[in-house]
């Protein structure tokens, strides 16, 4: 991707998620403005910065879809795949920040109209449920199922794109919560699924050229990135709002996107999840920031 001008695009929402008790709402939504804050959009130095605000948080259940904040969400995503779709010209990479996991959809909505395109879902959790597993209703964990087509049709059929994403195009990698009952439902599907052993398994590098491989075979347009911080070690990234034992380490993290953002296929990719109420210091974002912007230079070194 050296040859790529890089943008940042700001989609602050926090529509996909339920708010504790102890919440006025979700501090996600505070993500774009707190890595700013802290030197991550000056490192990077984009070309140009974009911000759509989401509608106001409610905890709104939408009885036809099952699904917290359906409508706004929709909303919020057709007004987020106009800008990015704006944006997709072959020479510029994304780094789009969350908010929470539902802006997926919103990408997605973007990049089906403008091709056939893969997603590399890089996740602590397989968000592949339907509302009737939910426990939140929160379309955060139901994502990855949603832009695969699975759901009420007035999330997963916006513009009459289902799907948006075709599921023998996803990798999904790093789950760990492996609950039989929620693992299921991406077992019977065509994602070539990596949870966390399996990845470790496979090797991390060896998993990101498989994925690369799987593009090229499938002469897809290009690929795209999800990233939610509850993938990485509970250790090094506990400002999130599912926490769970172990995950990545920065080594592993390293090992899948250098080869992913050093591919000229890499068209964009999202950064969710990261709390600033839970990291009141800076401590765990500075250091995510650090690594991130070694692995995006590797990348712009690297191009393939």
């Amino acid at each position: 991707m050296n040859s790529k001008k890089i943008n940042i695009i700001e989609f602050p929402s926090n529509l996909g998620l339920k708010k504790t008790e102890s919440e006025i709402e979700p501090g996600v939504i505070k993500l774009p403005d707190w890595l700013k804050r802290h030197g991550f959009h000056s490192r990077i130095n984009p070309e140009q910065v974009f911000r759509i605000d989401a509608p106001n948080y409610s905890m709104d259940l939408d009885k036809e879809s099952g699904v917290r904040n359906a409508d706004k969400i929709i909303e919020y995503s057709i007004q987020q795949s106009e800008l990015l779709l704006r944006q997709l010209d072959g020479s510029t990479f994304q780094i789009i920040i969350g908010g929470d996991c539902s802006i997926l959809i919103g990408n997605a909505i973007a990049l089906k109209q403008k091709g056939n395109f893969g997603l590399f879902f890089l996740d602590g959790h397989t968000d592949f449920i339907t509302p009737a597993l939910s426990e939140t209703g929160g379309a955060a964990g139901m994502d990855l199922a949603i832009v695969t087509g699975y759901g009420h049709n007035k999330l997963t059929n916006i513009f009459n794109l289902k799907p948006y994403f075709k599921e023998e195009n996803v990798f999904c990698v790093g789950n760990r919560d492996f609950e039989e009952e929620y693992i299921q439902p991406i077992l019977e599907s065509e994602i070539e699924y990596f949870d966390l052993k399996r990845l470790r398994t496979n090797g991390a590098g060896n998993t990101a050229n498989q994925f690369l491989e799987l593009v090229q075979q499938h002469n897809l347009d290009g690929f795209f990135i999800h990233v939610d911080l509850d993938v990485l070690n509970d250790d090094i990234m506990p400002a999130v709002d599912s926490r769970a034992a172990d995950g990545l380490t920065y080594v592993e993290f390293a090992q899948l996107l250098k080869p992913l953002l050093a591919s000229d296929k890499a068209i964009g990719m999202e950064i969710t999840i990261l709390d600033p109420n839970l990291d009141k210091e800076g401590k765990y974002t500075i250091e995510f920031i650090r690594n991130f912007i070694e692995i995006l230079e590797y990348g712009k070194a690297n191009s393939t």
